[in-house]
């Protein structure tokens, strides 16, 4: 059976017949951009990004597998599922080749899908994560979106724990991941959407480096780095360089890890340069 898509209440499209359906927003017309959040956020960081190139490209904002209101199975958090995911949606929609960016997890299966999947990708954008992100880092990692997985008292309370988890997010920012990444239970609390068990096997899957699949891609590629991530190492960033030297290569001075929220103009001026070749 073809996959396809329907809208549902919330004003998102869904794909329908897939192994695993995802939710999607699509908007603009033009070329078509993909775009891949990264760990336990959801589609609406990139909402800035989207509204600022709807009128030069068709963007495609993802919930990945396991978060939002996409599905959520038991098993199933590798590169390559990611990557098929990407797959499916564009066949749903009709795509037949996207630039594809993705941002920390979703800068990974960015890449991945790339090298998997050459025909139906034209450019890669990655940012803020190498292959080669350290073990340590990934541990730091799985402790802090695990202890995001409590319930709220209100979309207050979950705006003030985000507020001081992304300390450099506009409130902006904090309000899309509020609204878009925790649902109301039938007793007025609050939970996350992102599900914790597919959380931790993702993580687990990025201790997987991929790296010959990065080496492998062969479309134009253009990275991005928070000079104060904590996520992307000084050590890893280089290595990436080294491994493609022939890359385009950004630091942002002014952010950490989150730079599609932060400054989310850079993100746009990269995807331009992807789509016009400038």
């Amino acid at each position: 059976m073809a996959v396809t898509v329907e809208e549902g209440p919330d004003g998102m499209l869904r794909t329908r017949g897939a192994e695993v359906n995802l939710a999607l927003r699509v908007g603009g017309e033009g070329p078509a951009i993909v775009l891949l959040h990264g760990t336990s956020a959801n589609h609406a960081v990139w909402e800035p990004v989207a509204h600022a190139l709807r009128r030069e490209a068709t963007v495609v904002m993802i919930d990945q597998r396991g978060h939002g209101r996409s599905d959520k199975p038991a098993t199933g958090y590798t590169g390559a599922d990611f990557a098929g995911d990407v797959v499916t949606v564009l066949d749903a929609l009709g795509i037949e080749k996207a630039i594809v960016a993705g941002h920390s997890l979703g800068a990974r299966n960015s890449w991945v899908t790339a090298a998997l999947h050459p025909d139906r990708v034209s450019a890669v954008l990655a940012v803020d994560y190498p292959p080669w992100v350290e073990s340590a880092v990934l541990d730091t990692l799985r402790v802090r979106v695990a202890g995001g997985f409590r319930r709220f008292a209100s979309i207050d309370d979950i705006e003030q724990y985000l507020h001081q988890r992304y300390a450099l997010l506009p409130m902006d920012a904090v309000a899309r991941r509020a609204k878009w990444g925790y649902e109301e239970q039938a007793d007025g609390s609050w939970l996350p959407l992102a599900d914790p068990d597919a959380m931790e096997q993702l993580i687990d899957g990025l201790r997987t480096p991929w790296d010959a699949e990065f080496r492998s891609v062969a479309v134009p590629m253009a990275h991005l780095r928070g000079a104060k991530s904590t996520i992307t190492s000084q050590a890893a960033w280089d290595a990436a360089m080294a491994a493609r030297p022939g890359d385009r290569w950004v630091v942002d001075p002014g952010a950490d890890h989150y730079v599609p929220e932060e400054h989310p103009a850079l993100v746009v001026a990269e995807l331009r340069r992807l789509l016009f070749g400038a």
